[in-house]
């Protein structure tokens, strides 16, 4: 049976798109992905077949090359197949890195500063999946320019191998608002870090009750 003699309601790209996605089968989402069947075997049928052969997480790690042998699946068919689970793979853990050392993470970790006397500033290195790998307090004081200097936050992130950092530090006041002197130090180090490839991806200002996040306030 051809995919079009099948009533519409049971075509897999009409069922998505009448119900979503999640009311599809895996082998029916894989049919979208196909577009068409092989000689003599529609859409729906070779898919059931595919996803039998690679029965479960398989599919998701066949390489092109086994992909190719399974069923007469062309080139085009199978790379797209393995770029549609490589990309899935990626924004999950982009999604996962995200959540892994949030603004509200940091402020939990500085419990030890959050109130203190005397600023400190500090650095979370990161690796590329955003898992912290080390915190180090680079100085203690009133922060300005000539304390945080870009050599004092670089030179232990490159001896880390750290792929990014966040700093941080405690405002004693329990003000808020970043001073002029903080957004100046923030954007001389983004600018160093773009050099040396080491991202900064957040600077976060801590009280005792509550944090202020550069980057949800867009000033990073």
């Amino acid at each position: 049976m051809k995919i079009k003699d099948l009533p519409k309601v049971d075509r897999p790209r009409e069922k998505l798109e009448k119900y979503g996605p999640e009311r599809l089968s895996d082998s029916e989402l894989l049919a979208i992905l196909l577009r068409t069947g092989s000689e003599g075997v529609n859409v729906v049928e070779l898919s059931s077949k595919i996803m039998k052969k690679f029965s479960g997480v398989g599919l998701a790690k066949a390489s092109v090359k086994e992909l190719k042998s399974t069923f007469g699946l062309g080139a085009a068919k199978a790379c797209e197949i393995v770029a549609c689970f490589e990309l899935g793979r990626r924004l999950l853990q982009n999604k996962q890195s995200v959540l892994l050392l949030s603004p509200q993470d940091v402020w939990d970790q500085l419990k030890d500063i959050r109130d203190n006397k005397k600023e400190h500033f500090v650095i979370f290195f990161l690796d590329a999946r955003n898992q912290e790998i080390k915190r180090e307090i680079i100085s203690v004081g009133s922060l300005n320019a000539n304390l945080v200097h870009p050599r004092e936050v670089f030179e232990p992130a490159v001896r880390h191998l750290a792929a990014q950092v966040i700093i941080a530090h405690n405002h004693p006041a329990g003000d808020l608002d970043p001073s002029d002197h903080d957004i100046e130090i923030t954007k001389r180090l983004a600018e160093a870090g773009e050099v040396l490839g080491i991202e900064l991806v957040d600077h976060i200002i801590v009280t005792k009750n509550s944090f202020t996040s550069f980057k949800e306030k867009q000033l990073l």
